[in-house]
């Protein structure tokens, strides 16, 4: 099998796991690298996805690692057997390997829930909203290149026009819809698309008003993608230097809760839309 020299994330998921069966079994690479027949070094490499994983190593692996959770194995081979080039394939190599890794991640996620504090979501975002965002970026980017991050924005949002569109709750933190990105047609057109989306089927925005006196966590956005079972769920979050990823139990628990503040501290769907309507009416 080849190696790959830029694992994706879902490739090194898929490692990371089965890295985290062994480690619960108690077992060496040694005695795993022997079951599979191979050295330590090549096991070593699949479990950072370097080297990929074949449905029948994953179900040997998990068969001697004692683990009975057939959910869980099916969906590791599922990630294995995956070998379908994805959309945003086409823009490796020009545009930053975390943002298709986003792309990816948003694509085979069950659910995508997400918290934003300063823009609208990326997916519920109109082409000039997006490239009033990525135009602000400092150091400025080239032309070309905000152009191409523009195009990839608007072509994730290929998850909600597919057979099975993606269920999409979106927490907005007033501040957020006030941001005049673009100046304030742009803005005005981009509350109203908002508005609009929250209207279709499996698409949900709910807005936190600026009267809630604090809320958990710093401050940055947060993506909760869902995965085939709970074992599996990833939350991205942004950062100056790129997306981070992070799928640790402790982790996980920590932005369910933060989740669960804001269904519990946000305006009702119905409520949240008359409220950015208002907003673009102000404007």
């Amino acid at each position: 099998m080849s190696t790959r020299s830029t694992p994706t994330e879902r490739q090194k998921r898929l490692g990371a796991e089965l890295r985290k069966m062994r480690f619960a079994a108690g077992a060496t690479t040694e005695y795993a690298a022997g079951l599979l027949g191979i050295d330590r070094t090549r096991l070593s490499n699949m479990e950072s996805g370097i080297r990929p994983f074949t449905a029948e190593r994953i179900r040997t692996l998990a068969s001697n690692y004692a683990c009975t959770d057939e959910r869980y194995v099916d969906a590791l081979v599922a990630i294995a057997e995956d070998k379908a080039r994805g959309w945003w394939e086409q823009y490796r190599g020009t545009l930053p390997a975390g943002l298709l890794d986003i792309a990816e991640l948003e694509w085979h996620a069950t659910r995508v829930r997400t918290v934003q504090f300063m823009h609208v979501p990326g997916l519920l975002q109109t082409e000039e909203y997006a490239r009033a965002i990525f135009t602000a970026v400092l150091p400025p980017i080239r032309r070309l290149d905000i152009e191409l991050r523009v195009a990839h924005r608007l072509a994730r949002q290929q998850v909600f026009e597919r057979p099975e569109p993606l269920p999409y709750l979106a927490y907005v933190h007033e501040a957020a819809l006030r941001m005049r990105f673009g100046g304030v047609e742009v803005t005005r057109d981009q509350l109203k698309h908002l508005a609009e989306r929250s209207e279709q089927d499996g698409i949900e925005v709910r807005v936190i008003p600026v009267s809630v006196s604090g809320f958990p966590g710093a401050g940055h956005a947060v993506l909760y993608a869902n995965g085939p079972v709970a074992e599996l769920d990833t939350v991205q979050l942004d950062s100056a230097h790129g997306p981070v990823f992070t799928n640790a139990d402790a982790q996980l628990t920590k932005y369910r809760a933060h989740l669960d503040w804001m269904d519990d501290t946000s305006l009702p769907a119905a409520a949240s839309r008359d409220l950015i309507l208002d907003i673009a009416c102000d404007l």
